[in-house]
C-alpha cells in the first residue's frame, strides 16, 4: 500500500527526475547578491524579466518540495515581498503557489483548470510507501501536541518514530526485521525530504513546521482510518483502504497525494 504524494507534484525541478534524484533539500547559495542588484540583465542575451533574488526564489520553490522561513530565510523574504510576482511565475507553468504566513512555509501544486481538465504539467508522479506515511502522520500528531504545549520548537527521536510505525503491523505479520528496516527507511526519506531536520545527533530531530500545512486534517483523518482498516479482519463499510490511499486529495491540490509534491527531481 502506498500514498500518492504528488500526482504529477513535486520531486524537483521538473527537467531530469535522475539528475534531480540526487539533490537533498537545499540551503541558500553562496552568491553575493549585491553583485547583481543593478540590473535584471544576468547574462549575455538574458531577455528574463526578475532580479537575481527573484530568479533564485523561484528555481527554489520549482525545485524543492516546499520552502520556510526556517529552512531558506533568504528565499522566504524575497516571496512574502514579491509574492504576486512569483505566483504570477508559476501559474506560467500551470502550478500554483500556496502560501501559509503563519507558519511560514510555502509550497506549490498542480493547477486544475475550473472544469476539471488536466493542463500540461512538468510535475511526475510520486508515491509516500506505507511506512513513511505512518511517519507522516505521527510527526504532524506531534508537532501540533508540541506546540499545543508552548513549545516553540517540537523534537522527536528515531526510536519513537520508528516504534509508532511498528505499531500499526498487522498481527499476521512476521517479517519484524523487514519492517524495522522498513520503518527506518521511512525515516531517512522523510528527513531528505526537509520535514525532518537533523540536529546535532543522528538519533533526535526536529520536527519541520511544514508538516502541518501539508498533511491537513482532514487526510490525517483518512489515512489513520485506511491504515486501521487495512490492519484489521473486518471488510471496510466503504472504499477499500488501497482505493482511499490513491484518492484522497492532498494539500498539494492533487487528487492522491498526502504532502505537496515534487517537480520532476524534488526530494
Amino acid at each position: 500500500m502506498s500514498v500518492h504524494t504528488h500526482p504529477e507534484t513535486e520531486t524537483g525541478t521538473g527537467i531530469d527526475p535522475e539528475t534531480d534524484r540526487e539533490l537533498a533539500p537545499e540551503v541558500d547559495t553562496e552568491v553575493d547578491d549585491e553583485v547583481l542588484h543593478d540590473s535584471v540583465s544576468l547574462f549575455e542575451g538574458d531577455e528574463g524579466g526578475l532580479e537575481y533574488a527573484q530568479r533564485r526564489a523561484l528555481v527554489t520553490l520549482l525545485k524543492q518540495r516546499f520552502i520556510s522561513a526556517r529552512t531558506h530565510p533568504r528565499d522566504w523574504t524575497v516571496l512574502v515581498e514579491h509574492e504576486r510576482l512569483l505566483r504570477s511565475r508559476l501559474n506560467d507553468l500551470f502550478l500554483d503557489l500556496q502560501v501559509d504566513r503563519a507558519r511560514e512555509v510555502a509550497w506549490k501544486r498542480q493547477a486544475t483548470s475550473e472544469t476539471g481538465s488536466r493542463f500540461p504539467t512538468m510535475l511526475y508522479d510520486a508515491a509516500w510507501s506505507r511506512e513513511e506515511t505512518l511517519v507522516l502522520v505521527h510527526l504532524r500528531d506531534r508537532l501540533r501536541a508540541g506546540l499545543a504545549s508552548g513549545d516553540l520548537r517540537v523534537f522527536v527521536d528515531r526510536e519513537d518514530v520508528v516504534g509508532y510505525v511498528a505499531s500499526f503491523r498487522p498481527a499476521h505479520a512476521t517479517d519484524v526485521a523487514g519492517d524495522d528496516k522498513r520503518a527506518r527507511n521511512a525515516v531517512a526519506s522523510v528527513v531528505k525530504s526537509g520535514l525532518l531536520i537533523p540536529t546535532a545527533t543522528d538519533e533526535r530531530f526536529e520536527i519541520s513546521e511544514a508538516v502541518e500545512p501539508l498533511i491537513p486534517l482532514e487526510l490525517l483523518q483518512d489515512l489513520l482510518a485506511a491504515l486501521v482498516a487495512a490492519n484489521s479482519n473486518e471488510v471496510p463499510a466503504a472504499d477499500d483502504p488501497d482505493d482511499l490511499f490513491d484518492d484522497v486529495p492532498d494539500a498539494a491540490g492533487s487528487t492522491t497525494g498526502t504532502t505537496a509534491g515534487t517537480t520532476a527531481g524534488e526530494q
